[in-house]
């Protein structure tokens, strides 16, 4: 017997590299890596790679899998030369946007503890004497710059060599030249990998395959979203300037260098410089059309992923990179190449288990700058269960269906690539395609002049432009008060006017994007019960909120019960990860006791849920309804099936903006009808329709959590403030047992509610809090509390402090003061809520 699984790795790129050496220094012995080209240089892109690694992002995962990665490839040496170059990095401002977004990406470094600073432009010039600091075409000067000094290049090829070197010494068997031909499979368990050299037998499948991994996920039935895209990397002749700086043919000593107002970034190139651009058109690659290299001919200039050079595209980035760096004047291009790397729907990795396939994994769209943070976290997966660092954002399941076909994830990832280095607003919507998903509902929407953003394919409208009269009406202390231009982006004075009409009669809210479940079966109270911390044991007609969790007792997400029938239950869940991973546990539940089986489906698409909420809500609903709604015929966190003017509707007791009234489920034939019915009614008691403006902000008013915002995996309910959704004396629930540990041990972190001390600044989330200077914490959610009058931002800040304690938050490189305060701010006893 081995002392570990079987595990077979396809791809010996940074990443499979990298798993197999953070696997074998966790004790797995059993490990091989499978390769299609020779190991020395497999071909794929980690062989081109130009090496540079910038720790900034917003996402805090991917800021923690860069910051690993070099820190990993720091103390990877040979020789006394380790496979990480640490030059440093610097982002450069030639617009004001763009320095008032460094100051903002200053701030997000600073949220998740990696060390940069705004400098000058002579600064700018010290680190890099080769910047041109008077006028650039167009008029245009450097007027600053973002310095990272932990950044710098990554040694790709070589970090490979010394990992297949070292865990090779661990016992890592690697297979170069073979090429995978099936992926071996029986009673939906991975068996083994099939290969033109015979077959390796396996209890695990990892395809780290870069930009071959959508075509390995065919083998498997798996639509493996990314698109593999052309982009282009020239080296120059060799700069005068230069000459005798570097010692080693591809050495550096400059810092890393981004010009992301022309799409263009540089690194030195020993005594040359390299640049890239992202300037050019998209370049769908032809997986069909790839270079065929034999392996005795593979090398630096002549592999599958690098392509012909396309001078035409890469020409006015030539003219620009001379403008920015006047030496280059005196240079031609040396080389060039049109390199292949992966692009998916958002930008980020793909990693994660096959919902349909035990033990196929996959760890793909991974850039040299994540690699060795990726392969941390999907070791920690396999021999851990769970990564110690919040993977939701990058979870392979995380689309929906209609996001991995062939024409979404080209047309998303080409509109990625050409939006890479440009300044993005946090709520700014994608222009294409739009309209995928849309409830019965958005046809009336647009009649009403609704604003839209999209959110997994959905049309969720913001506000109403039809609502702009009630400003006209709107009393003097609902009036919000103006926002400076970044925090005024995608929003509208309309949402106060929404908020007010919801809080003093009742608002109509499109609830249909929340994704629905239905589980039905004999084993579905035991499943639900066996997943979430609830009591869902109750009688049908309850509605329970609840959480599912880790092992460790992270919250893996927020869910809302209702059981509707002894055997059937309907759920609200955050993601399609969590309909993956529900389903899957079913199918193990029903495998594992047949008389226990239960049944998991998405009926979001067949449904449809208007939000009638207000202290009018009443009011309008029995026009249409001779249901008893009283609160004794339907109490807080119940259900019941009701008639509204003759349309079939489950009504839910419950409120996310903390007013009274329901969620109002039907199927989608009868959606449209529904909507009319009680928007007519509604009429003489002030009804709007209201979007996600004003809906955000009530229910930050209450305090109510955002699950991937406020809180993920990597938090625990009691120091989310969610303790209230464990049910007391539950035991045997996933998680459990973890989560009575970390109940009793001190925490250094808890989710606090602050309020802006000026009454008057917003901020968005992700910036730094600071407690007596120091950053201590980050926002998670934000937005102005129209009904309590001032601005609201929940953070994660230190256990010690308490209410009434004063911290700062910056923004955009400035202070605002702000101060602890207890919550919820609005309507802390729930008499609004229960009626």
């Amino acid at each position: 017997m081995s002392a570990s699984p079987r595990v077979v790795i396809i791809g010996a790129g940074i990443v499979g590299t990298n798993l197999a050496d953070e696997l074998s220094s966790r004790g797995w012995n059993n490990i091989t890596v499978v390769e299609q080209g020779p190991l020395e240089l497999a071909g794929g892109s980690t062989s081109h790679a130009p090496g540079l690694v910038f720790q900034n992002n917003g996402s805090k995962t991917m800021a923690e899998f860069a910051t690993y990665t070099v820190n990993k490839f720091l103390s990877l040496t040979k020789d006394g030369q380790a496979c990480f170059n640490q030059v440093g990095g610097l982002e450069l401002a030639t617009t004001p946007e763009r320095l008032a977004d460094l100051h903002r990406k200053m701030g997000v470094m600073t949220s998740w503890g990696i060390e940069s600073r705004i400098i000058d432009a002579d600064e700018c010039e010290k680190h890099y004497p080769l910047l041109n600091t008077g006028k650039l075409s167009g008029g245009r000067e450097v007027l600053g710059g973002l310095l990272i000094p932990t950044d710098g290049l990554a040694l790709a090829a070589r970090a490979v060599q010394l990992l297949i070197e070292r865990s090779s010494e661990a016992g890592v068997a690697y297979r170069g030249n073979t090429t995978v031909t099936g992926i071996a499979q029986e009673g939906g368990k991975v068996t083994g990998v099939e290969t033109d050299n015979g077959l390796i037998e396996a209890d695990i499948v990892v395809s780290c395959a870069g930009f071959w991994g959508r075509e390995l996920g065919k083998m498997v039935g798996l639509e493996v979203p990314l698109l593999p895209l052309a982009h282009q990397y020239v080296v120059s002749t060799p700069l005068a300037e230069l000459e005798g700086v570097n010692e080693l043919p591809k050495g550096a000593t400059k810092p890393i260098l981004r010009y992301q107002d022309k799409d263009l970034y540089y690194r030195e190139w020993g005594n040359r410089i390299g640049i890239g651009s992202y300037a050019h058109r998209p370049m769908p690659v032809d997986m069909t059309a790839l270079p065929k290299v034999a392996a005795e001919d593979m090398s630096d200039h002549q592999m599958p992923s690098r392509l012909d050079f396309t001078l035409e595209d890469f020409l006015p980035a030539w003219e620009d990179s001379q403008d920015l760096l006047p030496a280059l004047r005196n240079t031609e291009i040396e080389d060039g190449f049109n390199g292949i790397f992966s692009f998916t729907p958002d930008g980020g990795p793909l990693i994660g288990e096959h919902p349909d396939l035990t033990g196929f994994f996959v760890a793909e769209a991974v850039w040299v700058t994540h690699s060795a943070g990726v392969a941390k976290a999907v070791a920690e997966v396999l021999v851990e269960g769970r990564s110690r660092t919040d993977l939701h954002g990058t979870e392979l399941t995380r689309f929906e269906k209609v996001q991995t076909s062939d024409a979404y994830v080209s047309e998303t990832s080409q509109q990625n690539f050409v939006e890479i280095y440009d300044i993005l607003h946090p709520l700014q919507p994608r222009e294409s395609p739009r309209d995928v998903r849309v409830s019965p509902f958005n046809v009336r929407q647009k009649e009403l002049g609704a604003f839209f953003l999209e959110s997994a394919g959905w049309e969720r409208p913001h506000w109403f432009e039809a609502n702009r009269g009630l400003l006209e009406e709107l009393p003097a202390e609902w009036q919000a008060p103006e926002r400076e231009s970044w925090a005024n982006m995608f929003h509208s004075p309309i949402s106060a006017a929404e908020a007010w009409r919801t809080r003093t009669a009742v608002g109509l809210y499109d609830m249909t994007p929340l994704k629905r479940l239905q589980v039905v079966g004999p084993g579905a109270e035991a499943l639900l019960h066996r997943l979430s911390t609830g009591n869902i044991t109750k009688k049908p007609g309850a509605v329970t909120y609840c959480l599912l969790l880790e092992h460790d007792g992270g919250i893996r997400s927020d869910v809302t019960v209702a059981r509707l029938e002894q055997e059937k239950f309907q759920l609200g869940v955050n993601s399609n990860v969590d309909y993956d991973y529900l389903r899957v546990e079913a199918r193990k539940q029903s495998a594992a006791d047949p008389s226990q089986w239960a049944h998991v489906s998405d009926i979001t698409g067949s449904t449809c849920c208007i939000g009638l909420w207000g202290p009018l809500a009443r009011e309008v609903i029995g026009k249409l309804s001779s249901d008893d709604l009283s609160n004794d015929g339907l109490k807080y966190f119940r259900t019941k099936e009701i008639s509204v003017g003759g349309i079939p509707v489950s009504a839910w007791r419950l409120s996310y903006v903390g007013e009274l009234g329901w969620e109002l489920y039907t199927t989608a034939e009868y959606g449209l009808k529904l909507w009319d019915l009680l928007f007519e009614a509604g009429q003489e008691f002030g009804i709007v329709a209201a979007g996600r403006g004003a809906f955000n902000s009530m229910r930050l008013e209450k305090g109510y959590r955002l699950w991937g915002t406020d809180m993920n995996t990597e938090h625990d309910p009691y120091q989310s403030g969610l303790g209230f959704s464990v049910a007391k004396g539950k035991e045997g629930f996933v998680g459990a047992e973890a989560l009575a540990v970390r109940k009793e041990e001190p925490v250094d972190k808890v989710l606090r509610c602050l309020t802006i001390d000026d009454g008057t600044s917003v901020v968005l989330g992700k910036e730094p809090v600071l407690v007596d200077g120091v950053p201590a914490g980050y926002v998670t959610s934000a937005a102005y509390g129209f009904s309590v009058r001032k601005p609201i931002a929940y953070a994660w800040l230190p256990s010690a402090l308490d209410v009434g304690d004063a911290v700062e938050i910056e923004y955009f490189g400035n202070r605002i003061a702000a101060t602890v305060t207890a919550e919820p701010l609005f309507d802390p006893g729930m008499e609004r809520i229960r009626g």
